[in-house]
């Protein structure tokens, strides 16, 4: 089973329909969007898996470790995390941002993702593995200008990530990142000429569905990933700039 952070809607959302459809159990977690959460989780029950909403603010470490500890209780195991969760003001210029906006930034990219790991590590580490997967960017290798505080943040969490595949792994523990591009999620229509024209620039030729990061995500979740860790993979339909 996993646990998605910032699972009742968009990518994570639909990274807990994938991974519920794949065999795998969830854990919706979720801020302010309860019926929503409860309504992704009633989907996996439906796809013949475990699905429960549990709501907590990441940001906040007593709320993450209550969490886990409904989780453990009511579950029984953590097999993977899912830290996808994210706020705030994720575009602008330079000199149009505030300190909140960076702040929002770095809480969601490096202070929520110390909090969850930090909170599951002992179950994982009790087991003797674990699978932690982060949502980081494409932008990361494109560094496109007016993404200044996005990628502050999604930075911290690369870091955050690279290191920790070298430290937890003696303990059984993965930790790999997923890069999305623009998906089409529920709030996007791919029949509008912006998705269209947008699908026909890649090189796959199409807008993808949010539902291929949940894919890539239970790949890593999978037996399949057991040998990889520190991984990085754009899930992109082929718009990437490689700068190493």
């Amino acid at each position: 089973m996993a646990i998605v952070t910032g699972g009742a809607r968009g990518i994570g959302a639909d990274i807990c329909r994938a991974l519920s459809r794949n065999g795998c159990s969830v854990v919706v977690n979720y801020a302010h969007a309860a019926e929503k959460a409860e309504a992704v989780a009633a989907e996996a029950r439906a796809n013949g898996v475990k699905g429960i909403a549990i709501g907590a603010d990441v940001r906040n470490q007593s709320e993450v470790d209550s969490m886990i500890e409904r989780t453990l209780r009511e579950l029984g195991q953590i097999d993977g995390l899912i830290n996808n969760a994210i706020s705030g003001r994720q575009h602008g210029a330079f000199a149009e941002l505030e300190d909140k906006d960076f702040q929002d930034m770095f809480d969601f990219g490096a202070r929520a993702v110390v909090n969850t790991i930090r909170a599951v590590r002992p179950a994982m580490k009790e087991a003797g593995s674990g699978r932690i997967v982060n949502i980081v960017t494409e932008l990361w290798d494109m560094a496109p200008g007016d993404w200044s505080s996005y990628l502050a943040g999604k930075g911290a969490m690369v870091g955050i990530s690279r290191a920790l595949a070298n430290e937890l792994g003696p303990e059984g523990i993965t930790v790999n990142m997923v890069a999305p591009g623009w998906m089409a999620t529920e709030t996007v229509d791919t029949t509008s000429e912006g998705s269209l024209n947008f699908g026909k620039s890649l090189p796959l030729r199409r807008h993808g569905s949010a539902e291929e990061i949940g894919n890539a995500c239970a790949f890593f979740l999978s037996d399949l990933a057991g040998y990889v860790t520190g991984a990085y993979l754009p899930v992109t339909g082929g718009r990437i700039t490689q700068m190493g």
